[in-house]
């Protein structure tokens, strides 16, 4: 019986280990064999969780074709895979990737590190910060006090509590969109939103137009729920959305998703403009495609002389082309996992029936903390606590980069809590193996990429500041250093670090 659970296709993994090449060592520095090149590209993308563990791996000579390499130096490769421990084979079954006994599987996605690991290693990974004190405290207390009522009910309110659907809808209507409570639906996060709304608009084998670069974690929901993901190269810089292409696509594949993050993109921390907007959900609705667009970074703007443009829902305020996703976990804290959609009543009702072979709905306490919290100003003050720490951290991460690695190149964006780099020619999969090995962890490009794309970046959040920025940094240079050497030599453990 074969032991692979996936596969992963010849010109697929081709395209993935071509962009992950470095540049060339330095002086005096030989290149490894050919063989042993492509052993290690294969091995990173285990350890990224870009190719599964448990994927079968194509034929030698089928992946010598699709690399124009010799089928001696792909049968190296996967015999030095063999004997490290990343890949098992078997007569007639072929060969599957694998992780050594005692190694922890690799993460598909970006999740955080748990809390024993953080006094060595500084985590670049999660776009996420503390709790903004008192507030957090203060909307428990809150919700504890308008519990009591609930409790003599079932619990189960799979639209969300209809006090908090009142309040987001009172939000939307404030900000110039009028909106009714039937047009809400509070979800488990963002994350639990757009599983939602995956399974009721991109059923398996649905094309699916995202942003190029877009959020790791959510290409990888749609991935894992079968979907076909159509790349849209993004401006350069921060210039946000190229129409041009965005109207050929939807034109030519008729994606039935369109996914983007309008507001401080993640990971580019782009601002869409209000022309780019308007003309983004015209072309979506003349091609019958649903635009599903992301506001979870809306309110963190960090500059004070940002004009926010009017939400992209203003142009369909009706909601039948634009759904709208939010969350408290950037704005507030990420453990507060509270989402919501905003929608058309027809949507909405049809995302609630399908919820009930989920979740059933969203816990009722911290919907009432979240209620609390808007309903008496403390979401105003919480998000005025968040901006000020995340602009002190991206302008003290900002100079700490500049003055490490002057080579990297970066436009610093006026809101959200990314900021991503271009790596000097380097590339992103080895850096983030580098950085492990030093004791920074930072997610490579092609995580928020498709098919292997932007090697040469590396997304930076802010969630550190003062000293730790200061000593991030020079551990990325370190990795940076051990990445131009060939990852060559031993490294010494990092020390732990106190803030």
């Amino acid at each position: 019986m074969a032991q692979w659970t996936s596969a992963v296709g010849a010109s697929q993994l081709a395209r993935q280990l071509q962009a992950q090449q470095s540049r060339p060592t330095g002086p005096g520095l030989r290149k490894p064999p050919a063989y042993r090149a492509l052993a290690d590209g294969i091995r990173l993308l285990v350890l990224e969780g870009r190719v599964p563990v448990a994927a079968r791996l194509p034929a030698e000579r089928e992946l010598a074709l699709a690399l124009t390499v010799s089928r001696t130096t792909v049968a190296a490769a996967y015999e030095a895979l063999r004997t490290e421990g990343f890949l098992e084979s078997r007569r007639g079954a072929g060969s599957w990737t694998a992780v050594p006994a005692g190694n922890p599987l690799p993460a598909r996605g970006l999740e955080p590190l748990p809390p024993e690991a953080l006094g060595s290693l500084i985590d670049l990974g999660c776009a996420a910060l503390p709790a903004p004190e008192p507030w957090l405290t203060r909307s428990v207390q809150g919700a504890l006090e308008e519990l009591p009522p609930y409790a003599h009910t079932h619990g189960d309110y799979p639209a969300g509590l209809p006090a908090l659907r009142a309040t987001l809808a009172e939000r939307y209507t404030a900000r110039g969109i009028p909106t009714m409570p039937e047009q809400i639906m509070v979800t488990t996060g963002a994350m639990g939103a757009m599983d939602a709304i995956c399974h009721l608009f991109a059923g398996r084998g649905e094309r699916v137009a995202v942003e190029s670069p877009s959020y790791a974690n959510i290409l990888q929901l749609m991935r894992e729920a079968g979907a076909r993901l159509v790349p849209v190269a993004m401006s350069e810089g921060l210039g946000s959305w190229d129409l041009g292409r965005w109207r050929q696509v939807l034109r030519d594949a008729a994606p039935r998703l369109g996914y983007v993050v309008a507001d401080f993109h993640n990971p580019t921390g782009a601002l869409a403009d209000e022309d780019q907007r308007r003309g983004l959900v015209e072309a979506a609705r003349a091609a019958g495609t649903v635009l599903v667009v992301d506001e979870t970074m809306t309110e963190l703007y960090l500059d004070g002389d940002v004009e926010m443009p009017r939400p992209v829902c203003a142009f369909d305020p009706a909601g039948s082309t634009v759904l709208t996703v939010g969350s408290a976990s950037k704005a507030f804290w990420a453990g507060m996992r509270i989402g919501w959609v905003r929608a058309a009543p027809d949507v909405i009702r049809s995302l609630v029936a399908a919820r009930a072979y989920a979740d059933l709905g969203t816990p009722v306490l911290e919907q009432l903390g979240v209620n609390w919290l808007m309903r008496t100003g403390g979401w105003e003050e919480a998000v005025a606590l968040r901006r000020a720490q995340a602009r002190e951290n991206r302008d003290a991460l900002v100079a700490a980069v500049r003055r490490e690695l002057p080579e990297w190149e970066f436009e610093v964006p006026r809101g959200g809590l990314t900021l991503w780099v271009r790596t000097g020619g380097l590339s992103g999969s080895r850096l983030a193996e580098a950085g492990e090995r030093v004791g920074v962890r930072v997610p490579s490009g092609p995580r928020f990429g498709v098919d292997g794309a932007f090697e040469g970046y590396v997304r930076l959040p802010f969630t550190v500041g003062g000293p730790v920025a200061e000593e991030a940094a020079a551990r990325l240079a370190a990795a940076a250093r051990l990445v131009e050497s060939g990852l060559g030599g031993g490294v010494e453990p990092p020390r732990t670090f106190v803030a």
